[in-house]
């Protein structure tokens, strides 16, 4: 099968949202893959989305952006994002919350030194 993305996307596990604007209400979805110019999603169950564009939320991350939709196969959807408003990809948060726990240790084993006599 030809690959017709403009980019490679890597693999991901977000939950999101996708709303449909004045169609109906916003469902819940998966987002698969990403990348800067699309994303794969994923539905629990086949949903009654429009076939132009939805809006895709990245809950965790709290990013919202237009799409409109090139693919549809069962309950997966392949997104393309509109050029009108580029995309980040997802940081991690990951180095910042290392260090935020490394710091926390280093004040509780001050703290234990302290309490035991030890400073």
């Amino acid at each position: 099968m030809l690959d017709r993305r403009q980019s490679a996307r890597d693999k991901v596990v977000y939950g999101g949202i996708a709303e449909s604007g004045q169609a109906g209400p916003a469902s819940e979805c998966t987002v698969r893959d990403i990348s800067e110019t699309g994303a794969g999603l994923e539905f629990s169950k086949t949903e009654k989305l429009p076939k132009e564009q939805i809006s895709p939320t990245i809950v965790r991350k709290g990013q919202s952006f237009l799409a409109s939709i090139v693919s549809w196969r069962d309950n997966f959807v392949g997104v393309a994002f509109g050029s009108e408003r580029p995309f980040e990809l997802p940081r991690s948060d990951l180095a910042r919350r290392l260090r935020n726990s490394q710091k926390k240790k280093r004040q509780l084993q001050r703290r234990i030194n302290r309490l035991l006599g030890e400073d």
